[in-house]
């Protein structure tokens, strides 16, 4: 309890939400592989490259969209972004395999260019080596973004800066 109290307190010094002091219930999770396990090839460019299917529960009451960045940190050349999705509806609470690649879904979801300098998802494709991380992380926001399909990693993080009500990440590894 140390640690998610001292975590909570990091969080509210740094991001300028308060702390509750309790537990964090908003989580995301996948059927596809287990936190911190190996990405299936299905969602790598070895494979099919479909996206993962997401779910999430508990978002804040405050919370009118998600977005949601997937990214690579180990990538050689700096982090490496897969997947760049924002103004999912407040409502949801999944996306599911497959998403399309499309600016924008039928239900509002924009996404964005990842570093493949692609709409959608595009799946961990690292060179041969160690395995490299993949996390990725779903934004409750206050607010929906005013940003067009395409936007990038880097518009969605300006975009939300005093606007995330609570932050939930997933990692998965994939190596070759």
């Amino acid at each position: 309890m140390k640690y998610l109290l001292a975590s909570a307190a990091l969080w509210a010094a740094f991001t300028g939400i308060p702390a509750t002091g309790g537990p964090v219930s908003f989580q995301i999770s996948t059927n596809a592989f287990s936190p911190g396990g190996t990405i299936p090839k299905k969602y790598t460019c070895d494979g099919p490259d479909v996206s993962p299917p997401l779910n999430w529960t508990d978002a804040p009451a405050a919370t009118k969209s998600f977005a949601l960045i997937a990214d690579d940190p180990d990538a050689p050349v700096g982090t490496w972004v897969h997947w760049v999705a924002f103004n999912l509806p407040a409502a949801s609470r999944q996306l599911p395999e497959g998403v399309k690649k499309e600016e924008q879904l039928p239900d509002g979801t924009l996404q964005g260019r990842n570093d493949f300098r692609k709409i959608g998802y595009g799946g961990p494709c690292p060179p041969p080596g160690t395995p490299h991380r993949y996390f990725f992380k779903l934004y409750a926001l206050d607010t929906i973004l005013r940003l067009k399909g395409g936007a990038t990693k880097q518009d969605v993080e300006r975009a939300i800066q005093g606007h995330v009500v609570s932050e939930a990440q997933l990692m998965g590894r994939y190596g070759r």
